[in-house]
């Protein structure tokens, strides 16, 4: 008989040389963006039982938010006329008819921009391409000149009625060196234009001014006394390195600056169900 085959111990399991990965938990990305850090962060600023006059895109869905959610009695007012709409769905713009959903009127523009002028009107809620320190918008055109420009932009539509006539504004809008200018190439909606007491010497309403400004990197208000922009609030994983690298003026920051509540999962659904298709907020 062949010799029997000496039995082979088993082998033994070597212990690794690096150590295990670990999983880290989820980063904010995960579940929301800047756009909806935006939006919510600016749905915040609207009160329960005020009016806003709204522009499109992210104001509309940030009012519609705060309607949903902390401020059921915000009366929503469009350029094209709707008045108090209960919207289900994020219009393409203020003309849609879907402004017109649930509202206690479909008015017109004379009538809308009378309230505004009326001073009835508590915020107005608008975007920019360019600002400056003291809140001043151009939607119009960015460098050259009037007749040259090296980009020509929509234009004012009814934001300057807008900026010039309601109580408070609030701005919604990118922030880079680009878009947080020095001084705008022109003035399409008036802020504080050069400083305290310019609005009412303009013959513009007394008290009335930009409230808030709300970018992917924070939330800023303006100083009392110089009417420049002030860094209210920082965003999540923002840096003051990254707030003063990405503006082109020189942005009041105090000593000790809140970091911004962040949207809940629940706040990001919401979001997702008023704009279904991403207009807005991106898919």
């Amino acid at each position: 008989m062949p010799a029997a085959k000496p039995r082979m111990k088993p082998a033994t399991r070597q212990k690794p040389t690096s150590k295990p990965i670990v999983k880290q938990p989820p980063t904010v990305e995960h579940y929301y963006t800047q756009t909806h850090l935006m939006a919510v962060a600016a749905s915040r600023v609207l009160e329960d039982n005020k009016s806003v006059f709204v522009g499109t895109g992210l104001p509309m869905i940030a009012a519609m938010f705060a309607q949903r959610t902390h401020a059921p009695n915000l009366l929503i007012i469009f350029e094209a006329g709707a008045v108090g709409p209960q919207m289900r769905m994020l219009p393409i713009s203020v003309g849609d008819s879907r402004t017109t959903y649930k509202a206690i009127a479909a008015s017109s523009m004379h009538d809308n921009m009378s309230f505004a002028q009326a001073g009835w009107l508590d915020y107005g809620f608008l975007g920019g391409a360019q600002i400056d320190k003291y809140g001043n918008l151009n939607t119009t055109y960015i460098g050259g000149d009037w007749n040259h420009p090296k980009v020509r932009l929509p234009g004012s539509g009814g934001a300057n009625d807008v900026g010039s006539n309601c109580r408070s504004t609030i701005i919604i809008m990118r922030q880079d060196t680009q878009k947080f200018v020095e001084k705008v190439t022109f003035v399409t909606t008036p802020g504080y234009l050069d400083g305290p007491g310019a609005r009412e010497r303009a013959g513009l309403p007394a008290g009335t001014g930009p409230i808030k400004v709300i970018s992917q990197l924070g939330v800023y208000g303006f100083d009392e006394k110089t009417k420049i922009m002030k860094l209210e609030a920082i965003h999540p994983g923002v840096t003051l390195d990254q707030i003063k690298e990405n503006s082109g003026f020189e942005i009041i920051i105090p000593e000790n600056v809140p970091e911004t509540t962040p949207p809940t999962p629940q706040d990001v659904a919401l979001l997702r169900e008023l704009d279904p298709t991403g207009m807005a907020i991106g898919k």
